[in-house]
């Protein structure tokens, strides 16, 4: 479970939290870490999340949705989505069927009037941290040692003594089955919004990226025997038989629930069906579609406001940092195959 965590660690900087300190920890400096663990920065892609492809279809709100959020998305209206899944490591070319075991789902929605909402949710429970400095010091401590291109372990026993929360993620982690695809996965938010009702109602809100389609795993000997590619594969493959269904579920905070990404609330919260998301194509990143997306998570619709949880203020931060970098390299071909499937008429 430590070689997942820090395989991991590398793809949920999306996540990492706090309201980045410049005399202390800059999101370039943060940026520069997260090149280092992953062995150099992957030119002209992503410096996490690396490995890729694009989705767009539609979303549609529910009548509950509207009743929670004043967000123009939840008026009924079929909202264009594009998006992107991704595995969370920084390597491009990894192979998935030993990669990090931590998918993610980043969408981008414009409502009729123009409104945008962003979000790069991923498959975990929780996180493993919820503050920045915590977070740097897990990517500092999972660094490989140039001589042995392993981390050092009592770099990594000290960092894990001194953080239980990581220690409570990584038994979460062991315990979670891994999905045998993209499209019957589950995405979560982590972080905490408040929602902003039409009667001004405020609540604070995590959400989920439910799969319609039902749960399977594969066994480590099953994903051993797939192809390089196998997860973006099937995806083509799946998308081309007809369009994929997520429902987007609202988990409603009761007084006193940790708004920290590391503190799983109880199951007993109240669940609310917001919409449901179809995606309908799949495409190889290139030129022009979610290849040049920043899925900032501050990029919010009116009725969908940021809490105190510090994680998103981070994010954008160091996504904006990294989005400055690859934008300024080399292009190179996805390391996907230059493929698409399930294209609107």
């Amino acid at each position: 479970m430590i070689g997942a965590l820090l395989a991991a660690s590398a793809g949920l900087f999306a996540y990492v939290g706090g309201f980045l300190t410049p005399k202390r920890l800059s999101a370039d400096r943060f940026t520069d870490a997260i090149e280092r663990s992953a062995g150099g920065p992957p030119v002209g892609f992503r410096r996490a999340h690396s490995k890729g492809i694009c989705i767009s279809g539609l979303f549609v709100g529910s009548a509950e949705g509207r009743e929670l959020s004043r967000a123009t998305m939840f008026l009924g209206d079929a909202v264009p989505v594009t998006g992107r899944f991704a595995e969370a490591a920084g390597n491009p070319f990894a192979d998935d069927a030993t990669s990090a075991p931590v998918r993610s789902m980043a969408l981008r929605l414009i409502s009729a009037v123009g409104e945008e909402w962003r979000m790069a949710i991923n498959d975990t429970p929780g996180l493993h941290v919820s503050t920045p400095q915590a977070f740097y010091e897990n990517v500092v401590a999972s660094t490989p040692d140039p001589r042995t291109g392993k981390p050092d372990p009592a770099k990594m026993q000290a960092y894990l003594a001194a953080h239980p929360e990581t220690v409570a993620f990584m038994a979460r982690m062991k315990a979670r089955p891994l999905a045998s695809g993209f499209s019957n996965d589950t995405y979560n938010s982590v972080d905490g919004f408040i929602f902003v009702a039409p009667n001004g109602q405020r609540r604070l809100v995590r959400w989920s990226m439910q799969a319609e389609e039902p749960f399977a795993t594969l066994a480590p000997e099953e994903r051993a025997a797939k192809s390089r590619n196998y997860l973006f594969d099937e995806l083509l493959s799946r998308v081309a038989r007809g369009p994929i269904k997520w429902h987007l579920i609202a988990t409603l905070a009761m007084p006193g629930d940790p708004n920290e990404a590391a503190q799983v609330w109880p199951d007993d919260r109240t669940h609310v069906t917001l919409g449901e998301l179809t995606i309908d194509h799949v495409e190889t990143e290139a030129a022009g579609n979610c290849q040049d997306l920043n899925f900032d998570p501050l990029i919010l619709p009116a009725g969908i406001e940021p809490s105190d949880d510090p994680i998103p203020f981070a994010r954008s931060a160091i996504y904006s940092a990294s989005f400055r970098r690859r934008t300024g390299e080399p292009k190179p071909p996805s390391a996907v195959a230059n493929q698409s499937a399930g294209a609107k008429p």
